[in-house]
C-alpha cells in the first residue's frame, strides 16, 4: 500500500472486552460461549442503532468506529445499562461484565479493517475502565462534557500508552444521577501558593504511601530507565518482558514453590502469545533474592518490561500482588493486589496474564486466546503437587528425579486429566534410562513415549510435549518422527526457549551440527543465563564441529553452575578426550564415577542413540579412552 493509498478518517473509536473472561471459559466453555455470542449480538445491534460500525469481534473483545463522539459515549451507556439488566437474571459467578474504552484519533482504513495509534489508545483505556464501566480519553472528554450534562466525569490520571508520545489523560464516565454534570478530579490551574503548597503536600502524601505499599507487599525496585544502547542484546522487534520471582511473603519458608510456581505459571502463559518476547524460567530466576534495579535487569536480559511481585499464603487464604513496569522509561504501566481464596489461584493466574497483555498493548488472536482460556487442572491438590515435582526435575540429580516421579504421580492420582503431569512424569522414565537407574532402560523408554504421547492424548497444543516426544523418537530410532515432532513443538510454542533446545538435542543426535547451533542460539537468546543442560549440549555441539575451545568454554560454564550433572562431566570427558587433553579426561572421568558410582560404560552404550553408528563409535571410544569401563 502506498502512502497516497491510505484512506485515513478522525473516528471515534470504541473497545470493549469481558472482565474475567478466561475464568468463565475455564469454568463453563459451552454457557459461556453461548452468553458472549448473545451479548455480542446485542451489543453489535446498539453500536448500529447509534451510527456506529462493528469493525472486529475476536474472542471476547469488540472494536468499532462513530463518526461521532456523542453517538459512541451514547451507544457506550446503553450497551452497559442493558448487560446490566441482563446480568441481573444470572449467578454472580456467570455474569459477563464489559469494560468499554472510547478514543478520539486518526485512523487508517484497510478495506473493513483499522488500524493506528488511535485503536491502541483505545483498547488502552477501555483496560482501566472499571467492569460495567465506560473510560474515555480527553480528547472526546472535550468533545462530549457540555452536551451530555446527565453525566459525571473523574479524571483518573494520565497513563503511558506503548508508541504514543506523551501520557494520555483518561476520565471515567459516572452515570449515577447525583453526578450530573460534575467533574471530580479535573486538574485546573491554581495560582496562589498556599493552594499549590498543600496540592504539592497531599501528592507527596500519596505518593509516600504507595511506596509504604510497595515496599511492603513486594521488593523494592528501582526505577531508573535503562539505556537501550547498554543493553545486553538488542530489544526484539516485539513486546518483551522478564517475570521475575514472585517474592514468597509467607511466614513458612516451605511455601517457596508454590511462589515460584505462580511466576512460572505466568510465564508458560505469555509464552503462548507469539507477538511476545518472554524470557525463561531459568533467566527470570537467577534474580531471585537479589536487590537490582529494573535498569540492570532489563539491560542484562535485553527487555522493555519487567513484572515483579509477592505471595502471601494463609491457610486457605492468598494475597498475590504485581506490578509491571517499563524499564526503558522507568514507569509503572499497571499494579494489582488480589486478596483470594486459595482455590480462586487459576483466576488470578489468567486475571494478571491478560492485565500484563492489556498493559502491553498486545492484542491476541482467537487462537492465543483460546490457549490463554486454557486450564491444565481444575484440582488444586494436583497443582501443588506438579508445582513441587516441576522443581524436583530441574535439579536433575538422580534423587530429584525419584521424587519428581512420586509427585507427578500422585498429581495424576488427583487429576487423571492432567496433560502436563503425565509429560513431566514421561520425563522422569527417560531420566532413568538414561542415566541407568532403572532395571530395564528400554521399559523404562517405552513408558516415556507411552505417557508424553498421553499427555498430548489430552493437549495437543503443547508444544512442550512434542518437543520431549521427538527426542524420545530419536532414542529408539524413529528419525522422522524425531524431525516432525519438534518441528511441531516448535510451531505450536516458538517463545519457549527449552522447545528450541530439545530441538536442538534432537538435532545433534541426528548429526546435524549447524542445525543444532543455531537452535541451541535462539533458545539462550530467550533463556539468556541458561540452565545447565544447554550448556553442555551446546558444549558437545561444538565438540561435533571441532571447535573445541570453545566447547571447553560452554561446559565449564555448565558445571560452574551445576557441579554434579552428570551429563555435563561426561561431556567434557569426550571434549577433553576428543581434544587430546588425557589427563583432564581421565580427571572427569573420576567425576563422572564420584556422582554416579555405579556407572557402566557397556550399559551406557547400550543407551545412547546417534543416527550415524561413527559418530556413536567416536563418543563412546571418547570415553572409553578416558579409563570408563
Amino acid at each position: 500500500m502506498t502512502e497516497n493509498s491510505l484512506d485515513r478518517k478522525l473516528r471515534a473509536i470504541f473497545s470493549a472486552d469481558v472482565k474475567g473472561y478466561s475464568r468463565l471459559m475455564g469454568e463453563d466453555e459451552e454457557h459461556t460461549v453461548k452468553t458472549i455470542t448473545a451479548y455480542r449480538k446485542t451489543i453489535s445491534d446498539l453500536i448500529f442503532k447509534h451510527k456506529g460500525r462493528v469493525v472486529d469481534s475476536p474472542g471476547d473483545n469488540l472494536l468499532a468506529e462513530f463518526a461521532s463522539t456523542l453517538d459512541a459515549v451514547n451507544s457506550a451507556i446503553e450497551i452497559q445499562e442493558t448487560l446490566k439488566e441482563k446480568n441481573a437474571d444470572l449467578p454472580d459467578n456467570r455474569k459477563m461484565v464489559f469494560r468499554i474504552g472510547i478514543n478520539l484519533g486518526d485512523i487508517i482504513h484497510e478495506g473493513d479493517r483499522i488500524y493506528g495509534d488511535g485503536v491502541n489508545v483505545a483498547a488502552r483505556i477501555e483496560g482501566l475502565a472499571d467492569p460495567g464501566g465506560v473510560c474515555i480519553s480527553r480528547n472526546v472528554y472535550d468533545q462530549v462534557k457540555k452536551k451530555l450534562t446527565k453525566l459525571g466525569y473523574e479524571y483518573i490520571g494520565a497513563h503511558d500508552v506503548k508508541n504514543i508520545s506523551g501520557p494520555v489523560r483518561v476520565y471515567k464516565i459516572l452515570i449515577e444521577p447525583e453526578y450530573a454534570g460534575k467533574v471530580i478530579g479535573e486538574e485546573t490551574p491554581k495560582p496562589a501558593w498556599p493552594r499549590t503548597a498543600t496540592a504539592a503536600l497531599v501528592v507527596l502524601a500519596i505518593v509516600a504511601c504507595a511506596l509504604a505499599f510497595w515496599n511492603f507487599y513486594t521488593r523494592r525496585t528501582s526505577i531508573e530507565p535503562a539505556s537501550v544502547e547498554k543493553m545486553a542484546f538488542p530489544l526484539p522487534d516485539k513486546p518483551s518482558i522478564a517475570i521475575l520471582p514472585f517474592v514468597n511473603m509467607s511466614d513458612d519458608p516451605k511455601q517457596e514453590y508454590f511462589s515460584d510456581g505462580l511466576t512460572e505459571e505466568i510465564i508458560t502463559a505469555l509464552s503462548k502469545v507469539r507477538r511476545l518476547f518472554v524470557i525463561a524460567r531459568n533467566s527470570s530466576f537467577t534474580y531471585k533474592g537479589k536487590s537490582l534495579t529494573v535498569q540492570q535487569i532489563g539491560r542484562e536480559l535485553g527487555v522493555r518490561f519487567v513484572l515483579e511481585g509477592s505471595v502471601r499464603r494463609a491457610g486457605d487464604k492468598v494475597r498475590i500482588t504485581a506490578q509491571l513496569v517499563d524499564a526503558t522509561t522507568g514507569n509503572h504501566l499497571w499494579a494489582e493486589r488480589y486478596d483470594r481464596n486459595l482455590t480462586d489461584i487459576f483466576a488470578i493466574q489468567d486475571e494478571v496474564t491478560k492485565e500484563i497483555i492489556t498493559a502491553m498493548n498486545v492484542e491476541l488472536t482467537e487462537g492465543e486466546q483460546a490457549q490463554l482460556a486454557a486450564k491444565a487442572t481444575d484440582n488444586l491438590e494436583s497443582y501443588l503437587k506438579f508445582m513441587q515435582a516441576r522443581e524436583n526435575i530441574y535439579h536433575l540429580s538422580i534423587e530429584s528425579i525419584a521424587l519428581a516421579k512420586k509427585l507427578a504421580e500422585e498429581a495424576i492420582a488427583l487429576d487423571p486429566e492432567y496433560a502436563s503431569a503425565y509429560r513431566l512424569l514421561g520425563v522422569t522414565y527417560m531420566h532413568d534410562a538414561l542415566l541407568g537407574t532403572s532395571k530395564s532402560p528400554k521399559q523404562s523408554l517405552t513408558k516415556a513415549i507411552e505417557l508424553v504421547k498421553k499427555a498430548i492424548e489430552l493437549d495437543d497444543m503443547n508444544g512442550y510435549s512434542h518437543a520431549v516426544l521427538g527426542f524420545l523418537f530419536l532414542l529408539i530410532k524413529q528419525y522422522d518422527q524425531a524431525i516432525a515432532e519438534s518441528e511441531r513443538g516448535i510451531t505450536l510454542n516458538p517463545n519457549v526457549a527449552d522447545i528450541h533446545a530439545w530441538r536442538a538435542l534432537t538435532l545433534r543426535f541426528m548429526g546435524m551440527s549447524e542445525e543444532a547451533l543455531r537452535e541451541y542460539k535462539k533458545a539462550i537468546r530467550i533463556n539468556p543465563i541458561p540452565p545447565s543442560w544447554y550448556l553442555h549440549g551446546l558444549a558437545m555441539t561444538y565438540c561435533w564441529i571441532g571447535r573445541y575451545e570453545e566447547a571447553i568454554t560452554e561446559c565449564e560454564k555448565a558445571i560452574s553452575q551445576d557441579p554434579n550433572s552428570l551429563y555435563a562431566h561426561i561431556a567434557m570427558t569426550v571434549i577433553y578426550s576428543l581434544s587430546g587433553r588425557g589427563e583432564k579426561a581421565r580427571s572427569e572421568a573420576a567425576e563422572v564415577l564420584r556422582i554416579h558410582p555405579k556407572f557402566s560404560l557397556n550399559k551406557y552404550e547400550k543407551r545412547v542413540r546417534y543416527k550415524n553408528q561413527e559418530d556413536t563409535d567416536r563418543y563412546i571410544g571418547a570415553l572409553r579412552k578416558a579409563g570408563l569401563k
